[in-house]
């Protein structure tokens, strides 16, 4: 779906960065072409200066997403999570990230999930990048406890894992 996306602004890499930006943050684009974030207008100052484009790009990519009715529909029902990520080292949390050969393999999140489950490791959040979105999705994986070493050789054995890393 994201190709698809993309190919929609093909011919402008700046309108391209603004759609990058849109989805990577769970911006959403309302009836007035406005970027918010739930209820919260995002100036299309600050979008562009995040997006290194010019302000009226930001408006072009707006009003291009809404005349398209597969993109109103994708960018106005678009929400962003909070990730505990950033946060995890000032609540003493561990934060284990998975890089894996194939994501769309299925049964990655089980697969390490149950393996933490089966340790009695309480997990807090788990985030899931997705394939279509990013060139080198991880599975990121915030737990209450550190990982002993023994689960991570462990997990670091799977078929499916290219690397493991702990924060």
């Amino acid at each position: 779906m994201f190709d698809e996306i993309m190919e929609k602004f093909e011919g402008s890499p700046s309108q391209q960065a603004v759609i990058r930006l849109l989805l990577e943050r769970g911006f959403s684009v309302n009836d007035q072409g406005r970027v918010v974030s739930g209820g919260i207008e995002i100036p299309n100052t600050g979008i562009a200066r995040e997006a290194d484009v010019d302000r009226r790009v930001v408006d072009s990519t707006t009003d291009a997403i809404l005349d398209d009715e597969e993109l109103r529909r994708i960018f106005q029902n678009i929400s962003s999570i909070p990730s505990l990520m950033d946060l995890a080292p000032v609540l003493d949390l561990s934060v284990l990230t998975v890089e894996v050969a194939d994501a769309d393999e299925p049964g990655i999140v089980a697969t390490v999930t149950s393996k933490l489950a089966d340790a009695d490791i309480s997990i807090r959040q788990t985030i899931s990048e997705d394939p279509e979105f990013t060139d080198d999705p991880k599975l990121y994986i915030i737990t209450d406890e550190p990982i002993p070493g023994d689960l991570l050789n462990d997990l670091s054995n799977l078929d499916f894992v290219r690397r493991i890393t702990i924060a």
